[in-house]
């Protein structure tokens, strides 16, 4: 998609690539590669740049008994798992993934707003959200990190207006009200890895119900 604007920062598409970002997070990332020519590109060169270095490096001696037990799981190994999914409406391969091929289990948070939760854990969440057109999120801040992927429609907020394919990071410094653009609903699909800082009260006491 030509049109996208908002990007992978360089750090985590370095961790993307040394497969050191959390799971939720790496869905995230995953997703917007699947949209975006230029950090696909970006994402072969750190890989290259990655197989560089290891060829670069002093071959070390391998002992009898680590190589047999190498070669023995290799022949007690798990055929390749099923294909991908493929991408089905606005949702790409990795959303598929996330969703075993289903549709998204949608569940209300009010005003017209629906969350899907995909997974959620100890590392973090991830979630498909749906917000009616013009309709805000309640206004927030961060006690860690926020990836938000538009798949459809758009939001604005203090930091500027996304589209689809347009990645927004927040951390700890940003307290925003992402807003539902006009011309259609707006599906996203964010990852946390800590809860959201709702400033007002009925956020607040709903949030360990819905999980955010």
């Amino acid at each position: 998609m030509s049109d996208i604007a908002h990007h992978i920062p360089e750090p985590i598409l370095a961790a993307y690539a040394a497969g050191s970002l959390p799971r939720v997070f790496e869905v995230v990332v995953a997703t917007h590669i699947s949209m975006c020519d230029s950090c696909r590109g970006a994402l072969a060169a750190h890989e290259a740049l990655g197989g560089s270095v290891l060829e670069g490096l002093a071959e070390a001696p391998v002992s009898d008994t680590l190589l047999a037990g190498v070669m023995d799981r290799l022949d007690h190994a798990q055929p390749d798992a099923a294909p991908a999914p493929k991408r089905e409406g606005i949702y790409p391969g990795p959303v598929m993934a996330a969703l075993k091929s289903r549709p998204p289990r949608w569940k209300s948070l009010g005003f017209g707003v629906k969350q899907a939760i995909l997974e959620a854990g100890d590392d973090g969440s991830l979630r498909l959200l749906h917000i009616p057109p013009g309709r805000a999120v309640p206004d927030h801040g961060h006690s860690g990190l926020e990836l938000t992927l538009v798949l459809q429609g758009s939001f604005s907020d203090e930091t500027g207006a996304f589209g689809v394919g347009d990645l927004e990071v927040a951390d700890g410094d940003l307290e925003h009200t992402p807003t539902a653009g006009e011309d259609a609903p707006c599906i996203c699909l964010a990852a946390t890895d800590a809860p959201l800082r709702f400033q007002s009260f009925v956020p607040r006491l709903l949030q360990p119900l819905f999980k955010i």
